[in-house]
């Protein structure tokens, strides 16, 4: 995934959080499976966060064919502890989000924040 649009769209969709990382699942209307990595500024500086993404790609890489659901969208969001994890662990963490995103065991929507713009 490269469209800010489609990582905006997986954003309504399902949400399983882990240490590490959260994964987004959202139905694609049969574009296949598809994946996407963010991570924010918030994390480290330039080497962390494309060290990181590299990880998490080759996570989903192995992962998605097996685990991941067909005809939806997965992002990966990296969390503060993401990049420090051992990968094994983080893969252990994929495989137990990926389960239960297929069960519908999933978080509970998010909040939504208030609009700070409208005031009266």
């Amino acid at each position: 995934m490269r469209k800010r649009a489609d990582f905006l769209a997986a954003n309504r969709g399902l949400r399983v959080a882990r240490p590490g990382f959260v994964l987004l699942a959202q139905p694609n209307g049969g574009r296949g499976t598809r994946f996407g990595v963010t991570v924010t500024k918030k994390i480290g500086n330039a080497v962390v966060r494309n060290r990181m993404k590299r990880r998490f790609r080759e996570l989903l890489r192995a992962a998605l064919p097996a685990q991941g659901l067909p005809d939806h969208d997965h992002v990966l969001i990296g969390r503060e502890g993401g990049v420090e994890r051992d990968f094994a662990r983080l893969r252990a963490e994929l495989d137990e989000a990926l389960a239960r995103v297929a069960s519908g065991k999933v978080d509970p929507p998010r909040r939504r924040r208030p609009d700070r713009r409208a005031r009266p």
